[in-house]
């Protein structure tokens, strides 16, 4: 969830207009946050709209446009380890696949109810 609450931090920061900085737990989203990522209001982001969301910022973080992230466009966002770990095939660069397969698993981890939804 770290990683999860950290990256969507600082993607909703880089692509959609700054987020009120309030504190937080480690791994966790501030209200503010989840309410922009909550596109039907239900007062709980589920899946489809975190990963629609983090779709649609992977476009934006892609700034060459080549189709996938190199480590100068994430280097905001990703510490060294984190897009090592990422890059699961190793070459270097995330591509949407690798980028869609890691914050999808990281909404499985913090989805502690697995009810589909974080609230």
């Amino acid at each position: 969830m770290k990683t999860l609450a950290f990256a969507t931090t600082l993607i909703l920061c880089q692509c959609v207009g700054a987020v009120a900085q309030q504190q937080q737990q480690p791994g966790s989203m501030h209200q503010g946050q989840m309410d922009r990522l909550d596109g039907n209001a239900s007062k709980a982001v589920d899946r489809s709209e975190y990963e629609t969301f983090m779709g649609t910022a992977f476009g934006s973080l892609d700034k060459n446009k080549d189709g996938s992230l190199q480590s100068d466009e994430t280097v905001q966002i990703l510490t060294v380890e984190q897009f090592t770990l990422t890059d699961a095939n190793h070459n270097g660069r995330i591509s949407r696949t690798e980028f869609m397969q890691r914050v999808m698993s990281d909404f499985a981890t913090a989805d502690h109810d697995r009810d589909g939804n974080l609230q």
